[in-house]
This record gives structure tokens, sequence and C-alpha cells, in this order.
């Protein structure tokens, strides 16, 4: 059996310093060998990838960005009316992939609008992100970049998330329709 891996998530770990290539530095420092990170797009691209390059560490997770999260965003996937800023968050995120050889990004699926309840927009939350998962998979594919989504606890972590449970997430990639 194979020893498990782990990796330090900078998003959360080493948040005593305000700087995610820092943080690189103290994952390497702690003994990580690699990192994920939720949302680094406010850091300097060159000095993120001085800090992978220096510790090795290797970058296996960023997410796309969560859009306005003063303003209540987390993710854009299956937000209805925001398909264009998904579509330019995965962009930003493929540039931030490319730079870091990271090889996966977390689609993230977003929250359902505020006064909107989950049984009213669910069905055109979903098309909508399956539509742009369906353009996700089909660039990401051509990078060599593994697109990954993740349900989330709507009783406990987020009342408000869209894809909060496994089987709602294994009947979304069915209908994708792509590895």
């Amino acid at each position: 059996m194979a020893p498990l891996r782990f990796c330090a998530n900078i998003s959360w770990l080493f948040t005593e310093l305000p700087d995610f290539s820092q943080r690189i530095y103290a994952a390497a420092s702690a003994g990580f060998q690699a990192v994920e990170a939720a949302w680094l797009y406010d850091c300097d691209l060159p000095e993120l990838q001085r800090a992978r390059e220096a510790t090795g560490v290797e970058v296996v997770l960023i997410n796309t960005p969560p859009g306005d999260v003063k303003g209540g965003d987390l993710g854009l996937g299956a937000v209805p009316g925001r398909e264009a800023e998904f579509r330019q968050g995965l962009d930003l995120a493929l540039k931030y992939a490319r730079a870091l050889d990271c090889k996966r990004i977390h689609l993230m699926a977003g929250r359902i609008p505020v006064g909107l309840h989950r049984m009213a927009v669910a069905k055109e939350m979903e098309a909508i992100f399956v539509q742009n998962l369906t353009y996700a998979a089909d660039i990401l594919s051509k990078e060599g970049i593994t697109g990954l989504i993740e349900p989330i606890n709507t009783r406990i972590t987020d009342p408000r998330y869209f894809l909060d449970s496994p089987h709602q997430a294994a009947a979304i990639l069915e209908k994708v329709g792509k590895p």
C-alpha cells in the first residue's frame, strides 16, 4: 500500500503570513511537498512561481475565482447571469495554473442568489452549471488540467451553496458527459 500523501491548504494554514508565496515557503519548511490554495489571485504571480520553484513544492489545486466574496459570492459556475464572469475567471485560473504547473482546478458552483429559494432556481442553476462545466472541460482537456467540483454541506458549512451532495454532483457530471 502506498504511503499517504498530504498537502497544505495554504488558504487556511500559515495565515499569520500575509502572502501566499511566503506560505509556500512555510509549507516547505513544515515538510509539505504539495500545497493547494483557494484564491491566490491577489498575489504576484512571478513571486508565486519563484516560491514554487525555489522550494520544489507542487501546487496540486487552485479554485476558480469566487466572484465578489464581500458581496456574498462563493463561485460563479452555476449562478444565473454570471456566465461571462465564470469564463473570465476560468481564463484567470488557467493563467495561474499554467504558470504554477498546477494540474487541477476546482470549478466552484456558487451560491443560490439571495432572496431566491433553492427549489425555485435549482433547474436553471443546474443547466448553467452543466453548460459552464462542458465549456471548461473542453478547454481544460486541451491543457492537460483536470476540472474538479466539490459538494459543500449546506446544513453546517454553507446553507446557500448550490452543489450540496455527492448524488447531485454525480448527476451533473453525467449530464456533462466528459471525462
